[in-house]
Parts: C-alpha cells; structure tokens; sequence
C-alpha cells in the first residue's frame, strides 16, 4: 500500500539552471559559429511590461544584425562562464548543489549546423565542463537545444520548417549522447518546446517575412522538431540506455478571470493547446482537439510515412517544466491564441509583469502529474528583480527569498501528495543576461555579476543574501525554509 511522504526524497536534486546562450559568451572563440541567440540586439527603450517576442525579425534585419558594429548584443558576451566556469561552479558547490543544467551550443559543435564533422574544439570545451560540474558533486542535467541555433540554418534553410534541419539536429544529438555517455544521465532534448509564437525565432529558426502563413509555418516546424526529438530518442535508447530523456515546457496555464462559463470553456481550450505539446511527446499522438484546431485554422501539416509511428514509440521519460507566473482569460478580450491573457488583479506585478503565483505552482505541477503520471522536473523557476549593491558589497534580497521560499513550499506540497518531482533547478543561480529582455538588469541569482547591460563592469561576483539562505535549504533538504 502506498504511504503518504513526510518531505523531500533524500536523493532530490536540488540546484540551479542556465543556458549557454546567456552565460557563456566567447560567441566567436574556438570556431563557434553565429548563433539566433546572437542577433537580439540590446534596447534601452524597451517596454519591460510588454515584451510579445524574443528575437527574430525579417531575414533583412537579421542579417543586418549580423554586420552591425554599433548596437550592443548581450548575449554574444553573456557573463564570461566560457572561462570561468570553474570559479562560478565551485560557488555553486559552496552552496551544496546536487545538480546543475545548462545548455550545450549547437553552434559551438557544429559551427553552420550542417557540417559532416563537429567541432573538436567545442566538444572538448564540454567535455572540461561537464567534468567540472561532476567533479563538484552535481549531476549533470544538459539540454540539447535552448535558443542557440546555428544562425547559417535559419537564413539558408529556413529553420525546424524545412525538414533537413531535423536531419541536422538529430545528428548533432547523437554526437552528444555518444561523446558524453556515462556521464550525463538527465538529457532535456528541447527547452521549453511549446513557447510559440514568443520564442519561434530562437526555438524554430523562423523569421517573420518567411510565410505569408506563419502559423501554419510554425505548427509544421513543431512537429518537425518533435520528429527530431523521437529519432533521439531512439538514438539515446541504442547509445545509452541508462540515459533518461525529457521534454520540457514552459507552463502556461491560465486560470478563468470569472466564473462565467464562456471564461471557463476558453480557459480550458487555451489549456489544452498547451498540453498538446506535452500529449505528442508523452502520449505519443495528437490529440483529436489539435487536429481540429489544425482543421478550423488551415493548417495543414506535412506529416511523412513513418512519422506516427516514431512519436508513438519513442517518447519522453520525464517532463521539465519552467514556471513563474500566472495570468487569466477573460472570453470578452482574449482568445485561442497562445499565451494570450490577462494580469490577475489578485497578484502583485513586478517591473516586467510576471506576477508570481506560488499557488499557481502547485496547480500547475500536479495537473501535470495527473494528466501524465511520469516524473516531473522543476527546470526553471526564480524572481527576475533589480538588485542594489550596498557600500560594503552586501546584497539584500528578501523579496528572492520570499519568492523562493513560498514556491518551495507549495513543491512540498505536492511532494506530500505523491508527485514524483526529481528535483528543483532554480533559474539563474548567477545573474546571467535576460532571455526576454536580454538586460543584466533583470537578476536572477544567488550570486551577483558586476556588469550592467553593455557588459560594463568588473565581472566580480558577489553573494546575496539569498546565497546562504539557499545553501541551508539544500543542507536541511528542503525543511528549513525560515519565513518572511
């Protein structure tokens, strides 16, 4: 018989999340190729509240990027973690991290992304940092692709919408599961797989003049990429079969800003296209609600012999999840088309309008949990705020550790019911550059990074205050939150 959990497994993985794009840097160092992560161009007057894309532009613009000498482009610079990985993971040690994930850059291994042969150069750079976060005791946990495209294969190619970079990626995989069998057990193939059209550029590689369709683009590039993941899959499965691999989504899920029926119906249809992301990669099939959205929508998705077949038999072993806010549907002003929503009244805003919802956390795990009974992983979840560093050097953040605190203990909550949740990755555990803003201001960290948002500054890191409330979490495994 089953019995109810008194806390936290003692095996969970507590730790930290980053991406390669917005940490390491050395964007041209060891034959790295230009990347989509390496275009988003730094704007001052930015409106922080409604930022509705990251990236991209008409292949023009992006190509103009791709020559400009004057704007300043964050994430070509990151934070310097291309060569000091070593001192920034011992800090995470210090914090007793038993897991860290970061991303590997596709452009670092194949620098155009459609090369027979990977880059040695870039392979080795991982086969140091990979054994350095092993070496500090954490697990490993690496995605495969997170905004970090080769940029070659957007403007020649046209993306995850032309099959041939499905081809490309799938081998880009293999190389990685085979170069670093045995030593990464957690593989997430693709971040945040079902965050379109918000992130189309830097996930799929499509730019905005390149259909007069785009949706029905953007669907096709979808399920070619889900293809993709599958045949990985199936590599993993020969590789390595030790080797676990997730999917990853970044939750949507809205709540009904009344009790209006129309509110309720539309909430749980834009909720249902969120988990039809989730439902291929997990279920291994569309849903019947996502073939009829296709239908009423004029999508139609070239879907090749063979294709259902993969999808049904190779799914994923885990699911990912970021979470950091909520919003609402109102029937009056929203409709069907994603992430389009309202504030919540009841929540406090930030600078950037991600109102936090440590209830919404819990909501949002265990529909998970009961829509899929596989395990679950926390791979992002932080408060982006702007931090002031005192004349002694100090950081004083209790609105992080606030922030933290209640989302931890609405995990535990869902622990106490019998959700399998593997561990809990805080993102950002060093300030890196936004992926939505691409500002250093918006810090996420347990650890401060002197540089603004040109990249100006000293590089010194700093602890926070929340640097050791955090260590002592991981020390007590999650039963000494302290309270605000």
């Amino acid at each position: 018989m089953k019995t109810v959990p008194t806390g936290f497994p003692k095996n969970f993985l507590w730790g930290g999340a980053v991406a390669a794009c917005q940490i390491e840097g050395a964007w041209d160092v060891d034959g790295r190729g230009p990347s989509t992560s390496d275009v988003r161009v730094f704007d001052k007057d930015m409106d922080r509240a409604n930022i509705t894309k990251e990236g991209g532009g008409t292949l023009e613009e992006i190509e103009f990027s791709l020559k400009d000498q004057e704007g300043y482009y964050p994430k070509r610079h990151g934070i310097d973690f291309y060569h000091t990985y070593k001192s920034d993971l011992a800090l995470m040690k210090e914090m007793g991290f038993k897991a860290f994930r970061t991303s590997i850059s596709w452009s670092r291994i194949f620098p155009k992304g459609d090369e027979n042969s990977p880059n040695e150069k870039g392979l080795e750079f991982y086969d140091h940092l990979i054994d350095e976060i092993i070496k500090d005791g954490m697990e490993p946990i690496i995605t495969m692709s997170h905004y970090d495209m080769p940029i070659y294969l957007v403007t020649e190619y046209g993306g995850f919408a032309n099959r041939k970079v499905s081809d490309f990626f799938v081998r880009y995989g293999k190389v990685l599961l085979e170069r670093f069998k045995g030593k990464v057990k957690y593989w997430i193939v693709c971040n945040q797989v079902n965050l379109v059209p918000t992130v189309q550029f830097g996930s799929l590689g499509l730019y905005d003049d390149q259909s007069k369709n785009m949706e029905e683009l953007m669907y096709q590039a979808v399920h070619n990429q889900f293809v993709a993941c599958a045949k990985i899959i199936e590599a993993a499965r020969e590789i390595d079969p030790k080797a676990q691999m997730g999917t990853m989504v970044a939750d949507g899920t809205f709540y009904p800003a009344t009790c209006n029926p129309k509110d309720i119906v539309l909430t749980m249809k834009k909720n249902r296209m969120q988990y039809y992301f989730t439902d291929v990669q997990l279920r291994g099939e569309y849903p019947v609600y996502a073939l009829r959205y296709f239908k009423e929508h004029n999508i139609d998705l070239k879907i090749q012999p063979g294709d259902e077949e993969l999808l049904k038999k190779y799914t994923a072993d885990f699911l990912a999840i970021s979470y950091y806010y909520t919003r609402i549907v109102d029937h009056t002003k929203n409709d069907i088309t994603p992430f389009d929503g309202e504030q919540n009244p009841y929540l406090e805003p930030t600078p950037w309008e991600w109102r936090a919802d440590p209830l919404g956390f819990y909501n949002s795990l265990s529909q998970y949990w009961d829509r899929y009974q596989i395990p679950l992983m926390v791979a992002e979840n932080g408060l982006g705020a702007l931090d002031t560093v005192e004349t002694d050097g100090s950081i004083h953040d209790p609105y992080r550790i606030s922030y933290l605190r209640q989302h931890i203990e609405q995990l535990k909550e869902c622990i106490l019911d019998g959700v399998n949740i593997l561990g809990y990755l805080n993102w950002g555990p060093i300030d890196i550059v936004s992926s939505s803003s691409a500002e250093m201001s918006k810090r996420y960290g347990y650890i401060y990074v002197d540089l603004d948002d040109y990249g100006r500054g000293s590089g010194k890191r700093l602890k926070k205050d929340s640097f050791y409330w955090y260590k002592h979490v991981i020390e007590t495994n999650g039963e000494e939150l302290g309270s605000d």
